[in-house]
């Protein structure tokens, strides 16, 4: 009585409101930056039982914004350290830790204990896959997303509502829309998105208000401007998807973003000498590459730059991971420049085999 008795004296909520909140399973997908708030006020609000799914580590990047975490916890699970925080917060509620990749194998059986999942995911492969997985097994869909100081908050497969197909019927191609390790992310953001996303489980669980089902919620933190946007069930696209469910677990992430054919790795590159590297990561960006010879030329300013284009040699792009020079690539050949190629894992593989060779050389 006393830890939800702000709940309880809400004529809204009272003490029968409180009792549906302690009797819901709630599964989150993701202990990142949308789903520590989700986490942090579900926990706090007294859902009974709450399900964590991570199977990555605490990075000291991920300090900025997901704040279940601290210096303390780098390089633990993620789920894992954010039981131990939520343990804390409240210990009258049971909360169960999944630090695994969720997979077609394993997705239907999960879903089907909880009562309402919530997508606090960063990748279209695991959108889509928590989406189908929630039509087949008729569970809510709790939806948000973040991109540098915009945000998307929805309630998907709510009492026949729209799902996250109708609104997104085919995903992008892998790896041509950056996350925040690549373009960044204002650090309350996720707290903004997520927290509303907490609101809407509460919501649904409760039989208060107006939920988001058949609306996108779209929110920019620079202007603070919320606009809503309807949405429209489409039976086809979720036909679909339920016409699969006895192979549903024999599938793989990869079918549904297929990988550009445009990419090659570094290695493959190694004593040619007729290529020219071009860097689209802005000019501050570190670290710098030493022992390769290259011209730099962010993505923003590379329409401006062609002439700098080596057009008899062929045109390797790079950024820190890949996927602004997959996006650099498709810019060009839209241009009818068809001789540029994007290094699969960018920099970062540059650096580890310049440094091999290096070791090698000094031993």
């Amino acid at each position: 009585m006393n830890r939800y008795n702000r709940h309880i004296i809400l004529s809204e909520i009272g003490q029968e409101g409180q009792d549906k909140l302690l009797k819901a399973k709630v599964l989150v997908i993701g202990a990142g930056g949308l789903g520590c708030p989700i986490l942090q006020y579900l926990a706090a609000a007294g859902i009974g039982t709450i399900g964590i799914v991570d199977f990555d580590v605490v990075d000291i990047t991920n300090l900025q914004r997901q704040i279940l975490f601290g210096t303390s916890t780098i390089g633990e699970n993620k789920a894992l350290a954010a039981k131990k925080r939520l343990s804390d917060l409240n210990d009258s509620i049971t909360i169960n830790v999944y630090p695994e990749q969720l997979t077609h194998k394993n997705v239907l059986t999960l879903f089907q204990a909880y009562d309402i999942i919530v997508d606090g995911t960063d990748n279209f492969e695991t959108r889509y896959l928590i989406n189908d997985a929630c039509i087949i097994t008729q569970k809510p869909l709790v939806y948000g997303a973040i991109y540098k100081f915009e945000g998307q908050v929805s309630v998907f497969n709510f009492q026949n509502g729209p799902s996250y197909r109708c609104l997104f019927p085919e995903a992008p191609e892998k790896n041509t829309v950056p996350n925040c390790s690549e373009i960044g992310v204002l650090g309350v953001l996720p707290g903004i998105i997520g927290t509303m996303q907490a609101n809407e489980v509460l919501k649904l669980i409760l039989g208060i208000g107006e939920s988001l089902s058949g609306k996108l919620l779209c929110y920019n933190a620079l202007n603070l401007n919320i606009t809503l946007l309807n949405i429209s069930r489409n039976n086809n696209l979720i036909d679909d998807v339920l016409k699969g469910k006895d192979t549903f677990h024999l599938k793989t992430t990869a079918s549904f973003c297929a990988a550009p054919h445009e990419t090659t790795s570094f290695k493959n590159l190694l004593n040619r000498n007729d290529l020219q590297f071009i860097d689209v990561r802005e000019a501050h960006e570190t670290p710098k590459i030493k022992g390769l010879e290259y011209t730099n030329i962010p993505l923003s300013q590379l329409e401006n730059n062609l002439e700098r284009l080596n057009r008899n040699k062929e045109i390797i792009l790079f950024c820190q991971s890949g996927i602004r020079s997959k996006k650099a690539v498709s810019i060009l050949q839209k241009l009818h420049i068809e001789n540029c190629t994007s290094l699969k894992e960018g920099a970062s593989e540059i650096l580890q085999i310049i440094n091999s060779k290096s070791i090698k050389n000094d031993r």
